[in-house]
């Protein structure tokens, strides 16, 4: 299934639910977290429906690369430190007990200065 019509993610992609983008494309959506942990705080979510990296199959390894090589961009333009000294976290919560909350595939990109406040 490419779209979940139930989903929360699916619906924020589709713009019937508003979000704080970050990027868009005909691919993935970044958008920041409505509740940070951090300085910086924002999600990953690939536009089509994938419902956890459970659930990843090897037909999605150019969808997941693409996300990959956004992270560091996306985490420099909304203001992590360049690495070293600097740098982020990118955290995938996967089934009950990962701590999905959302049945819907999506990378946490965490950074900015310490300490914070979970993680």
């Amino acid at each position: 299934m490419s779209h979940d019509p139930n989903c929360i993610f699916c619906k924020i992609a589709e713009g019937q639910i508003p979000s704080k983008k970050v990027y868009e494309d005909e691919d993935i959506l970044a958008f920041h977290d409505i509740h940070p942990w951090a300085p910086v705080h924002f999600l990953l979510v690939p536009k089509k429906h994938i419902v956890s990296m459970a659930h990843v199959t090897e037909a999605d390894a150019p969808l997941l690369g693409k996300m990959m090589a956004l992270v560091p961009k996306l985490a420099a333009q909304e203001g992590c430190r360049p690495y070293p000294e600097g740098g982020f976290r990118v955290v995938a919560n996967t089934g009950a007990d990962g701590g999905q909350e959302v049945a819907h595939l999506h990378f946490h990109v965490i950074g900015g200065p310490r300490p914070w406040l979970k993680g």
